[in-house]
C-alpha cells in the first residue's frame, strides 16, 4: 500500500514525496484510517517503528481539511495537544508536524521546560494550531493562565509509559479534565509497553478504542544484535575503551544510570583521544541541543546519555548502543537499545553487567522473554595495561552492604579487588605469616620472594612480582575472577 492509497490530503502527499517517503510502516497503515475518521486509538509500537508520522499525517489532513472559524477574533487556539515526556522528544514530534505540514499552512509550537517561557508564550499568543508540550510546563501555564486549551479536539498522549515511570500520571489526568469534555474529542494514546497502570489511564481517557499492536508487548526490535559482558564496575570504563577501537562502532549512544557517571565517562573518554558529549537532565536546553547536533552531524562519534534521551532521540545510522550501567527499570532497556536499528537498519546493542547488577539482568531477560547471549572479554591491549591496574571511572561510593571485615569494595586491578585484609594499611606493618609457613626466601617457601625498590628519599620500599593469572580466567588486566550468571 501506499500513501495516495490512503487518502491523506494532496499538500501532505507533496510533502512526503519531497522526503522520499512512498510506503508507510505497519502502524502507519494500520492507524491512520482510524484517526483520519475521527476515532479513540491506543497503540502499542517499539520506538523507530514511525508512530509519530503515524499520528501526525492524519491530524494534519483532519486540520487541513476541517472549516477555518472566522468569527473567532485574535490568534487560533490550539485544536490539538501533544504530550511528549521528554523536550527531545517533543522537539522530534514538533520537528515532524513542521515537516509534514508544510503545506499546509498549519501552525505548531513547542512547550517545555529547561528554558525562558517568554518565547514559548509569545507564540500562543500569536497563535497556533497544534500544541506540543511537556506536562510540567504546560501545567505551569496554566496555572498562569497564559494558555488556552478550550478549542483542543485532539488530545495525543505519546511515550505513555515513560510518563508513568517519570511520576507525570496524575499531572496527565489533571491536564485531560481541563480539556474539553464533547462527544467529538479524539484521544489518541500510544505506548512501548503497556503496563496495568497505562491500561488503567487509557480506560479512563479513551472511548471504544481502535487497538494496534505491530509489536509484542515489551520485545527488542528484531534487527538488533544483543551481547552482554559480565565485568566489574571498576572496570568498565576499560572495557568501552577496548570496543570503542573498532573503526565498525562509527556512532554510538552510551547509557549510563546517573548524571554524575555520565559527565565523568565523557570526560575520562575526551581525556583519552575520543570525540564524546554527555546529555543530561542537568544539562541546559542549548547544551543538549548542541551536543545532540553534533552526534547527529557526526561531529562527535560517542553521546554518553542517560534515561533521559532514551525516548526522542531520533539519530540515523547509530550502530551500537553501549548500556554502560543496567537501566533499574526493565523497560528502559528495550527504548534505550531501540536507538539503534531503527527503519528497518540493522544495529548491535552492547550491555555490560556488574557483580551488583544480576537482578537488573534477570528482570530484562524476563520482560524480553529471551535470554542475552554473554561473550568473552577481549584481550588488553599492551598500552591500556597500566590503566588497567591504576585507574578506572566509578560511580560515587554508595554504602557497603555489610560492616564484616574482607568486605570492602574493590580498588582497582581486576575482576577479584584485593580486601582490606589482604593489603596493609599505610603506616601499619603487614600482618606476620603463619607460624608453619616458611619466610620469603627460605627453603620450603613457595611465595615469591620481595625485591626492594629505592624511594625518593634514599630508603626502599619492598613489593612483590605480580602472580601469573588463572587458567581460563579473564584476560591480563581484568582481574582473576571469571564472573558468572549465577542464576
Amino acid at each position: 500500500m501506499a500513501f495516495p492509497a490512503l487518502g491523506l490530503a494532496p499538500a501532505i502527499l507533496r510533502a512526503l514525496l519531497e522526503e522520499g517517503y512512498e510506503k508507510p510502516t505497519p502502524i502507519q497503515a494500520q492507524a491512520i484510517g482510524p484517526v483520519m475518521e475521527g476515532k479513540d486509538l491506543l497503540g502499542c509500537a517499539q520506538t523507530g517503528t514511525g508512530k509519530t508520522a503515524a499520528f501526525a499525517l492524519p491530524i494534519l489532513h483532519r486540520l487541513s481539511s476541517a472549516p477555518v472559524d472566522k468569527t473567532r477574533r485574535g490568534g487560533a487556539i490550539p485544536r490539538v495537544l501533544v504530550l511528549a515526556p521528554t523536550r527531545e522528544l517533543a522537539n522530534q514530534i514538533g520537528e515532524s508536524f513542521a515537516t509534514y505540514g508544510r503545506h499546509t499552512g498549519l501552525v505548531h509550537t513547542c512547550v517545555f521546560g529547561g528554558v525562558s517561557q517568554m518565547r514559548q508564550v509569545k507564540a500562543l499568543q500569536r497563535g497556533v494550531d497544534v500544541l506540543v508540550a511537556t506536562p510540567g510546563r504546560l501545567i505551569d501555564l496554566m496555572e498562569q493562565r497564559l494558555v488556552n486549551l478550550s478549542g483542543v479536539g485532539i488530545f495525543v498522549l505519546d511515550e505513555a509509559d515513560r510518563m508513568l515511570d517519570m511520576g507525570f500520571i496524575q499531572p496527565i489526568r489533571r491536564i485531560a479534565a481541563a480539556l474539553p469534555t464533547t462527544p467529538a474529542r479524539q484521544t489518541l494514546l500510544f505506548s512501548a509497553t503497556m503496563p496495568r497502570e497505562i491500561m488503567h489511564l487509557a480506560d479512563s481517557l479513551l472511548k471504544n478504542p481502535v487497538k494496534i499492536a505491530v509489536t509484542p508487548v515489551a520485545s527488542a526490535a528484531p534487527l538488533i544484535e544483543q551481547s552482554l559482558y559480565m565485568v566489574p564496575r571498576m572496570k568498565k570504563a576499560l572495557l568501552l575503551r577496548i570496543l570503542l577501537r573498532d573503526e565498525g562502532m562509527s556512532r554510538v549512544v552510551v547509557f549510563t544510570k546517573t548524571k554524575h557517571g555520565a559527565d565523568k565517562l565523557c570526560k575520562h573518554l575526551v581525556t583519552a583521544g575520543v570525540s564524546a558529549v554527555a546529555i543530561h537532565g542537568n544539562k541546559a536546553q542549548n547544551q543538549r541541543d548542541r551536543a545532540l547536533d553534533a552526534f547527529r552531524i557526526g561531529r562527535t562519534r560517542i553521546l554518553v546519555a542517560t534515561d533521559v534521551a532514551a525516548r526522542g532521540l531520533d539519530v540515523d545510522a547509530v550502530s551500537h548502543v553501549v548500556n554502560y550501567d543496567l537501566p533499574v527499570e526493565p523497560e528502559a532497556y528495550v527504548h534505550r537499545i531501540g536507538r539503534t536499528g531503527r527503519a528497518g537498519a540493522t544495529g548491535q546493542a552492547i550491555s555490560f553487567c556488574g557483580e551488583d547488577e544480576r537482578d537488573q539482568l534477570r528482570r530484562i531477560e524476563r520482560l524480553t522473554a529471551k535470554r542475552i547471549d554473554i561473550t568473552p572479554l577481549p584481550p588488553v591491549p599492551e598500552d591500556l595495561l597500566t590503566f588497567a591496574e591504576e585507574s578506572s571511572v566509578r560511580e560515587p561510593r554508595q554504602a557497603p552492604h555489610s560492616s564484616h571485615p574482607g568486605r570492602s569494595a574493590s580498588r582497582g586491578g581486576g575482576y577479584a579487588a584485593r580486601s582490606s585484609e589482604h593489603a596493609p594499611r599505610q603506616g601499619h606493618a603487614p600482618r606476620a605469616e603463619h607460624h608453619t609457613r616458611a619466610a620469603p626466601g627460605e627453603a620450603g617457601s613457595t611465595t615469591a620472594a620481595p625485591r626492594s625498590e629505592p624511594r625518593g628519599d634514599g630508603s626502599a620500599r619492598t613489593s612483590h612480582a605480580p602472580k601469573p593469572s588463572r587458567a581460563g580466567g579473564p584476560p591480563a588486566g581484568f582481574g582473576k575472577k571469571r564472573m558468572k550468571r549465577r542464576y
